[in-house]
Parts: C-alpha cells; structure tokens; sequence
C-alpha cells in the first residue's frame, strides 16, 4: 500500500558481499526525506569520518547516529572484554533510544557480526525486538546473519560479490 509508513517491518541485510550497511543507509535516507524520525547505533565501529557520520549535523532532527566500538582495527581474533562490554552498551542504548527518542526506523549496524562473534547473545535482540513499538521498522546489518534472526525478520537480503577488481581503492564517499 502507498503512503504508509511505520509498519514495524524487520529488514535484514546480511552476506560476504559489500553494501549491508550502504542499503540500511539508504532506507535510512528515504526515511529522512519523508520527515521520519531515524537513530542509527553501529555496533564494532568508532570512525567518525565516513559520510554516515558526517552527515548528521546536516539531517537534524530526522537522523541520529551512535557507535559502540573501540579505537583501532578490530580483527575477530581480536576481540576481547571490552568489545562484548561495548556491544552490550550499545544494545541497552538501543532500548533506551526507542523509549526517549521514539525513531521510525532504528538500525542496529553489525549486530549480525557482534553476534558472530559471541558479543551479543542471539536471544537477547530477538527479546529486543520482540519488545519493540509494533509502529518501528528495524535493519540489522552484519555479516553471518544467525538463523533465528533470518526467520525472525520480514525481508532478508543476501548480498553476494558477483565481480570486483583484484585492487581497489577504499573511495570517500562510496565505502565511508
């Protein structure tokens, strides 16, 4: 149906392929231009120059964005106390984002991968989103998607890297 927002639909991007959080930033950018109120919390990310971050001063009040992840390169080999410490704050931030800042459209960038990784339990963002405003859509990004979460959302795409060059250039603006 045309013209209606806020139908608390779960969309869910995971695969080895580029572009999850690239499609969760657009939803969010349609939803901005149509006046609706988005939080975006990036679990496993601290760098504050990409465009998604750049961008929110410009997009007030509709866009806020959040992170929850330590300085420097995170390896999964590399993960320890402080990034489950992290990714639990940033699950509790989302609760509390929904209750004061009341979005249309929340999207938990690399929960799939916090929970990969043993971070998050699986069971804890399935409680999350069962607890969720039946009028709040949600993305989950991440690589590895569990199958409870697959099942659990209502769109769930796999992006899968058909072709691309052996060297390429992280670019401004197109991968950050």
């Amino acid at each position: 149906m045309v013209g209606v927002f806020c139908l608390g639909y779960i969309y869910l991007y995971t695969g080895t392929g580029a572009g999850k959080t690239a499609n969760a930033l657009g939803l969010a950018l349609r939803s901005v231009g149509h006046k609706r109120k988005v939080v975006i919390i990036q679990f496993l990310k601290w760098w504050k120059n990409t465009g998604e971050y750049q961008i929110r001063s410009m997009l007030k009040p509709y866009y806020e964005i959040y992170q929850f992840g330590r300085k420097g390169w995170i390896g999964l080999g590399t993960l320890d106390e402080e990034d489950k410490k992290l990714a639990e704050k940033g699950l509790k931030f989302a609760e509390k984002a929904i209750k004061e800042k009341r979005p249309d459209l929340l999207v938990l960038d690399e929960v799939n991968l916090t929970l990969y990784c043993g971070l998050l339990q699986v069971n804890e963002v399935i409680d999350f989103l069962d607890r969720l405003p039946k009028n709040v859509d949600v993305v989950l990004t991440g690589r590895y998607a569990p199958q409870e979460l697959v099942e659990r959302a209502d769109f769930v795409v796999e992006l899968v890297e058909v072709k691309a060059p052996k060297e390429t250039v992280t670019t401004k603006g197109i991968q950050y």
